[in-house]
């Protein structure tokens, strides 16, 4: 567990720093294309850095374009251009943590729900706050206990 927590927190400090970069959008033509014409360098001219053809250069723009390149063609196309592929995933929610606890709260919730209908059946039922309580507190334990049902 101890090695889990800190691998997840490591994780987290790098993902952190990447955050940011949710917000910025692949241009239309895509990267290669973009950066390879506000450089001012020709097809020719990449696809001789890449020992491929101009053919090949427009092959590859146009398969990074509709998400089927490689990321080895676009570690050596970045290398061509004196640039580094940089390649992560970033959470939606910001954090690994935050995605823990989005899920560890709808399992929580599921779980207390599923309680308070069979209470509620029997004619034992409890108060929404109680309700809500119950759900924060499985919640916590399910996010310190990190069962593999979380991502079931």
């Amino acid at each position: 567990m101890a090695k889990q927590s800190l691998q997840l927190q490591q994780l987290n400090n790098k993902m952190r720093g990447l955050a940011a970069l949710r917000k910025v959008a692949m241009p239309p033509t895509g990267w290669i294309k973009a950066i390879r014409t506000a450089l001012g360098m020709s097809m020719q001219q990449l696809g001789n850095k890449l020992n491929v053809s101009r053919q090949g250069v427009m092959d590859m723009e146009k398969r990074e374009k509709d998400g089927s390149i490689s990321i080895r063609s676009l570690r050596e196309i970045a290398g061509a251009m004196d640039m580094q592929l940089v390649y992560a995933f970033v959470p939606n929610d910001g954090s690994l943590d935050a995605l823990i606890e989005k899920r560890a709260t709808a399992l929580a919730t599921e779980i207390v729900m599923r309680t308070a209908q069979t209470m509620q059946l029997e004619n034992q039922a409890n108060s929404e706050k109680r309700i809500q309580a119950a759900i924060r507190e499985r919640a916590t334990a399910i996010q310190n206990e990190m069962p593999k049902i979380l991502w079931d």
